[in-house]
């Protein structure tokens, strides 16, 4: 039913873990970033932003043609609106968990990202880059972890998918320089969603892809070396 274009990084595991959740029928098919499969024509076609995850929809609710999405943020949002789940259908809900879902999307994934990329892959370790993505996610790690005071889960007290979107983010929390135990409840939160039997299942799926090298000298020039010119040349 659900064709996922995926590599096992954070905004790939969003979307298995929506995936096994649901139960919906998936077939995964790897865009292995580091050897440049983004920018296959064929790919592009359907996700212009030469970025994974993105998805093909054979059954999609209106019963017409299939649908493709690029963008993990709009990929969990119209899963969540094709199976009716893991978004709340009232007004007020709804907005709460559509607020810390571009929460995630804007500030955690960006700023953690940018944490991974001059402490690890940055061939000049630059003091001040570091210390300002540790920082920031420091100060975002703290928020969520006040926003999980008093509830069991982002939203409140369902899983949706702004614990989906925010959970791989946290996975890689000793690599960002964040020591859980600072922060209580998420630390809780993060433990509770690592045990269920969809985010096991998730990350199971991902291991026929984690063997192999997430970045290799020749990918960091794919990834970090990209423009506009060389993008369309790509």
């Amino acid at each position: 039913m659900i064709d996922l274009y995926y590599w096992p990084t954070p905004n790939g595991h969003k979307i298995t873990l929506f995936l096994e959740e649901a139960g919906l029928d998936y077939k995964i098919f790897p865009v292995n970033i580091s050897a440049g499969d983004q920018f296959k024509p064929e790919f592009l076609a359907f996700s212009p932003n030469n970025r994974m995850p993105a998805i093909i929809d054979h059954d999609p609710a209106d019963g017409g043609d299939a649908i493709t999405v690029f963008e993990s943020g709009a990929i969990l949002q119209y899963l969540a609106e094709k199976t009716g789940k893991f978004l709340p259908t009232d007004i007020r809900g709804r907005k709460t968990v559509m607020e810390w879902l571009f929460w995630q999307m804007g500030g955690l994934g960006p700023m953690a990202g940018q944490n991974h990329h001059f402490g690890t892959y940055a061939p000049e370790k630059i003091p001040y880059a570091i210390t300002r993505y540790v920082n920031e996610t420091n100060r975002l790690y703290g928020v969520l972890n006040k926003r999980l005071e008093g509830r069991d889960f982002i939203a409140g007290d369902a899983y949706t998918i702004a614990d989906m979107a925010s959970y791989p983010w946290i996975v890689s929390h000793e690599k960002q320089q964040q020591d859980l135990n600072d922060f209580p409840n998420l630390k809780r939160w993060f433990e509770t969603i690592k045990s269920r039997p969809a985010t096991i299942a998730a990350y199971k799926a991902a291991e026929p892809f984690t063997a192999q090298p997430a970045v290799t000298e020749k990918g960091k020039s794919i990834l970090f070396g990209q423009t506009a010119t060389s993008t369309s040349k790509s």
